[in-house]
């Protein structure tokens, strides 16, 4: 490549360098040239370049050598194209549990963001929206970012969690991923303490404290995190359990309940399957119950007796209003 072609291309490769140092931590020389169709000598200069517009792009040390940039006091002009400003305002609308903070990094963002881009972003901010669960509790965006930070560093982590009955205990764990789930933010982690994996919610954890031990990841007991998460809720028992002995197959089952269950289904025989319910909530569980035996197959019931109570009432009621034979509809 001679050097007019080089200064030519100058402007762009200078805005696909800032993209990549800005896309992750940081660089080797190796892998910046190759993706620029550089040489080693014009990418130093670029570098250069750039610190002479106040971008701090440091060197890395090491065998290979690299770059990184730096965070400033001011953050850079973003450089996002069409599908990444509407992603990234997508997801700022849609965000559980952290309140004002992402409709305030939404507005910082717009001021940042190329003029070209700032309309496409404002549709997108100005026009959706989310349905939101009126008891999904707010959690601190700080925590979701030591948390996140953690993970990624494999740093151990201690905090203060209150259980369903309001204890307050230390736990150390070794964390592996954020999930949300029905909108609440949960922490996937080995409890160091007890040996196994556990699922933490996050807006139940107090004094979260990164410590200086590093661990080795384990591997996930699950194909994915929101897998685990999912399968754990199926597997824990709380105070109010029903399980349900239905004639339809578990696939049937899953196929005609919309959404996920509190509990799980697991099959019996090629045509039946048990659906086990649970959840501190009665009402939870007796709007679940009813929604299964609802699908209108034969099905047998073991359920503690507020559970049954609660369904016979409804059932009841139910009873009364059907017409006798011949006679009117009560309303």
């Amino acid at each position: 490549m001679d050097d007019t072609s080089v200064r030519k291309g100058m402007p762009q490769r200078l805005l696909r360098l800032l993209s990549l140092l800005q896309s992750r931590r940081a660089w080797t020389g190796t892998e910046l040239t190759e993706r620029l169709g550089v040489s080693a000598r014009t990418l130093r200069r670029d570098v250069d370049r750039l610190r002479s517009l106040d971008y701090q792009v440091e060197g890395v040390p090491g065998a290979a050598g690299g770059y990184r940039l730096v965070p400033g006091h001011e953050l850079p002009p973003l450089l996002l194209d069409d599908e990444e400003a509407v992603a990234i305002g997508l997801g700022l609308v849609t965000v559980s549990g952290v309140g004002e903070s992402a409709l305030t990094a939404l507005a910082k963002l717009q001021r940042v963001l190329p003029s070209r881009l700032r309309p496409r972003l404002a549709a997108v901010s100005d026009t959706a929206t989310a349905v939101r669960r009126g008891d999904v509790p707010t959690v601190s965006p700080c925590d979701l970012a030591m948390l996140g930070s953690c993970c990624r560093e494999h740093a151990v982590v201690d905090f203060d969690y209150r259980d369903r009955e309001g204890r307050l205990r230390e736990r150390r764990v070794e964390p592996h991923h954020l999930v949300d789930h029905q909108g609440r933010w949960y922490l996937v982690a080995h409890d160091t303490d007890r040996g196994d994996w556990r699922t933490f919610r996050v807006d139940r954890m107090d004094g979260i404290r990164r410590t200086h031990r590093r661990f080795t990841p384990r591997p996930l007991p699950a194909a994915d995190p929101a897998e685990y998460v999912v399968r754990s809720f199926a597997g824990a028992t709380h105070r109010h359990t029903a399980r349900i002995g239905l004639g339809l197959s578990a696939e049937t089952v899953r196929t005609r309940l919309h959404g996920p269950i509190p509990g799980a289904i697991e099959a019996s025989a090629p045509d039946a399957c048990v659906v086990r319910i649970s959840a501190d909530a009665l009402d939870l569980v007796c709007q679940y119950t009813l929604a299964v035996i609802s699908l209108g197959a034969d099905f047998d019931i073991d359920a503690p007796p507020e559970v049954l109570d609660r369904l016979g009432s409804v059932t009841g009621r139910l009873a009364d209003l059907l017409p006798e034979r011949g006679g009117p509809v009560r309303r």
